[in-house]
């Protein structure tokens, strides 16, 4: 049988793919239907778009908001620290006017102390007399630097007193008793201290828990405690007439008078004091009133609770 030309085959084959093309419109149709919504989705988009400078405006919105919320939480609160002295320069602080008895406090955390040379600070032009050491912590944690310090603060001339931060999750009375085995006070020291900074979850609990600490304190020593806090958590918390009795420790960082309204005996006016004789920065602070005045909050010989 002859075979057909190759010219023959291809040409079938050719058109056996002409069927093919009405798929092909069909795509080309729905192609240009979709083509069509994508159009119409593009011209809604279109009238939400900006000019360009209405952009710039936005940023410019967004920078400043970021500056001024930086500005008001990181930089504002510590302002005071490059603000011009007007007053009295010393101890690498403006001292706060007003105020003829000065003093300081510490802790492990100022390291090693010079007491030889710390003690001629208070023979200096703005005497620092008095001095607040750290003693304990919750219920079992003693200061590694305490017993050290108070001795060589006793010997080096200083007015003393000692000071325990409170747990709000520890037992009261564990608490108390902790702080009466690891302090001796003497005759002349100041009272005992209680340091309260953390926030409490039940308010009613903490105001019950810390008479309790302070009611258990001052029958052992035999003078009424002091109360350290911030003028924020004061106000916050412990706002209450029962509290209102008790002398206290107001901390009030880089301002140029306490915020509290109440009455108050000791402002910790800043944390970045220095000293000789200690390396590290420290807390330094003012009694509000004369040297007699601070001479008459002092532990009497006749209280109890005194060490040897």
């Amino acid at each position: 049988m002859a075979k057909k030309p190759p010219i023959l085959v291809v040409n079938e084959s050719r058109q056996a793919s002409k069927p093919r093309k009405p798929k092909a419109k069909r795509q080309s149709a729905q192609y240009k239907k979709g083509g069509g919504r994508g159009k119409k989705k593009k011209e809604e988009r279109s009238k939400w778009n900006f000019p360009a400078w209405a952009h710039y405006v936005v940023m410019g919105i967004v920078a400043v908001l970021f500056l001024a919320g930086f500005y008001y939480f990181f930089i504002h609160p510590y302002a005071y620290r490059w603000k011009p002295c007007y007053g009295t320069k010393a101890y690498g602080v403006c001292l706060p006017y007003g105020y003829e008895v000065h003093g300081f406090d510490i802790s492990h955390h100022q390291g090693k102390i010079d007491w030889e040379q710390l003690k001629r600070v208070q023979h200096a032009p703005f005497p620092v007399r008095f001095v607040f050491m750290k003693a304990s912590e919750g219920g079992d944690f003693s200061d590694t630097a305490f017993q050290r310090n108070f001795e060589q603060a006793h010997e080096a001339g200083f007015v003393c007193g000692a000071y325990h931060f409170y747990n709000p999750k520890t037992d009261p009375v564990r608490q108390a008793d902790f702080f009466i085995r690891s302090v001796k006070l003497r005759t002349g020291d100041l009272p005992p201290v209680l340091d309260i900074e953390t926030r409490p979850k039940d308010v009613k609990k903490l105001r019950h828990d810390l008479k309790v600490w302070l009611d258990r304190i001052e029958r052992h020593y035999g003078v009424k405690p002091i109360l350290y806090t911030s003028y924020k958590f004061k106000t916050r918390y412990l706002n209450d007439s029962v509290f209102n009795s008790y002398p206290y420790w107001i901390a009030h960082y880089y301002v140029d008078s306490v915020a509290y309204q109440g009455e108050w005996k000791f402002w910790q006016h800043t944390d970045v004091g220095t000293l000789p004789g200690i390396d590290r920065q420290v807390d330094l602070n003012v009694f509000n009133g004369t040297m007699e005045e601070m001479d008459r909050m002092r532990i009497r010989a006749d209280s109890a609770g005194l060490g040897e």
